[in-house]
């Protein structure tokens, strides 16, 4: 399955089992304030069995052909925990996972599970947005000592922003599908209406001001 194929059957799974959600007429307001035709959770996905099945062997498959077999692979907390354990149990290697922030008490972890200076690492995330939150897990593990090959990820929006910090960090990273293969997918199964296409794009362009101006 080349790329192309591989990207318009996960569009079709997130949509099938409500992991994405498309409502350009009735938009939902992100915790950042903006105002979003589209919602994804893809931790849905992993309460359909044949799904999360399917999101696993693509990942495998991707970081093979991308990056490479790692020494180790980490999951971006919390949402991409589970999916990350899935991958590592299918290529046999180790897992990790990192948090947003280090844990209050305890032995005050930043990052969860048995792991070298010097492993290679591929990070998993669920969803690229503007890369923040997946870079930070990124910079945490260099400054541990791990080297990080790339990251792949189930979803991007796409957005400039996350291109322009990905490429600034130096990390490369490949994902599984993206928004315009979405809204291809979308139109083609009569989940869009023509009529909405230009405003999902406008969307994509500007989100920060898509209806706030």
């Amino acid at each position: 399955m080349n790329d192309k194929d591989r990207a318009l059957k996960i569009a079709e799974l997130l949509l099938q089992v409500k992991a994405v959600k498309l409502q350009p007429d009735s938009p939902f307001t992100w915790a950042s304030g903006w105002k979003s035709p589209i919602y994804c959770d893809n931790r849905i996905t992993l309460s359909h069995a044949s799904v999360r099945t399917h999101i696993r062997q693509s990942l495998v498959a991707l970081i093979n052909e991308k990056f490479g077999k790692p020494d180790l692979i980490v999951g971006v907390a919390t949402g991409a925990i589970a999916i990350g354990v899935l991958v590592a149990q299918e290529m046999g290697l180790p897992f990790v996972y990192v948090r947003s922030a280090a844990k209050g008490h305890g032995r005050k972890n930043l990052i969860e599970g048995h792991y070298e200076k010097g492993q290679q690492a591929v990070v998993i995330e669920d969803l690229i947005s503007t890369g923040g939150s997946s870079l930070k897990a990124v910079e945490s593990l260099r400054s541990s000592g791990i080297e990080v090959k790339g990251l792949a990820a189930i979803f991007t929006y796409g957005f400039s922003e996350s291109e322009m910090r990905f490429s600034e960090a130096e990390c490369p990273y490949s994902t599984l599908t993206d928004y315009t293969t979405l809204l291809e997918k979308a139109f083609d199964s009569n989940y869009i209406k023509k009529e909405h296409l230009h405003l999902l794009r406008d969307w994509r362009r500007d989100p920060s001001k898509w209806l706030n101006s």
